[in-house]
């Protein structure tokens, strides 16, 4: 079997490059990427699914600041294909936690090598029984984005150094800013680190139509589409949008569907 492909994640920059150098010495470890937080930690697994090769387990730190390592838990259970998660952590007071969403094991802090020798057995022998169900690598098939029930994940955002999750229903538009997109809700908007191509992917299930290069927006949302002398656009909310042209015939067919169903 290939070494496992392996995430660790620990916002203490000594206690990560432990944990790494441990990893590193098991030869059932193949690939090891490392992330200071929960955040910076669903980008790696995302960039690893959409390179296609995706992450087997995550060693997982709980204290830790914006994420923390419960919070992302409880979302990487509901990946469909969902990599193993081993606990890290100096605390013993989180493990019904982990019962909870059935991680793979909890390893107290500091870390013993034969503690983690038995954490990396047990993942092995998960990582063997995804391979026997027919697929050649522990994944999240079909996507990252979708919970057991097909329906796409929220997104974590972090308001005054609380997280929550903004659901694709709460949205009305989605805004790309570079590496990020803003997502516009009828109460405010959230910046999220993720490309809006990334984005319209995640959420392709959810009612979202791709309107112009910088814009993803809900169907249900759109009020009015606007044709002027060439120029299209769509109002959404109070904002008018811009629709480009090649996506100008496949946004009124959708209307239009949309409309019949209604009537």
């Amino acid at each position: 079997m290939v070494g496992l492909r392996v995430l660790a994640v620990d916002d203490e920059a000594p206690a990560l490059d432990d944990l790494v150098h441990l990893l590193r010495a098991d030869p059932r470890i193949g690939e090891i990427h490392t992330a200071r937080d929960g955040a910076a930690a669903l980008r790696k697994l995302d960039r690893a699914l959409a390179e296609g090769r995706p992450i087997a387990a995550v060693f997982l730190d709980i204290r830790m600041p914006g994420i923390d390592g419960t919070v992302l838990g409880r979302v990487l259970a509901q990946f469909a294909r969902a990599p193993q998660i081993v606990y890290v952590t100096a605390y013993e007071g989180h493990a019904v936690d982990a019962f909870e969403i059935k991680a793979t094991d909890y390893i107290l802090k500091p870390v013993r090598p034969e503690r983690l020798n038995e954490a990396i057995r047990r993942v092995t022998e998960a990582a063997e029984d995804w391979m026997d169900d027919g697929s050649s690598a522990p994944s999240t098939a079909a996507s990252p984005s979708s919970t057991p029930s097909g329906e796409p994940e929220p997104m974590p955002v972090e308001l005054g150094g609380v997280t929550r999750f903004v659901t694709p229903a709460e949205v009305l538009y989605v805004e790309a800013q570079g590496d990020y997109a803003r997502l516009h809700t009828s109460g405010g908007s959230h910046l999220v680190r993720i490309p809006l191509a990334a984005l319209n992917e995640r959420w392709s299930g959810a009612g979202f139509v791709r309107v112009h290069r910088s814009h993803l927006v809900a169907l249900s949302a759109i009020k009015e589409l606007r044709l002027d002398s060439g120029r299209c656009t769509v109002l959404v909310g109070g904002t008018e949008l811009p629709v480009s042209r090649r996506h100008v015939r496949e946004l009124r067919d959708l209307l239009v569907r949309r409309a019949r169903r209604s009537s």
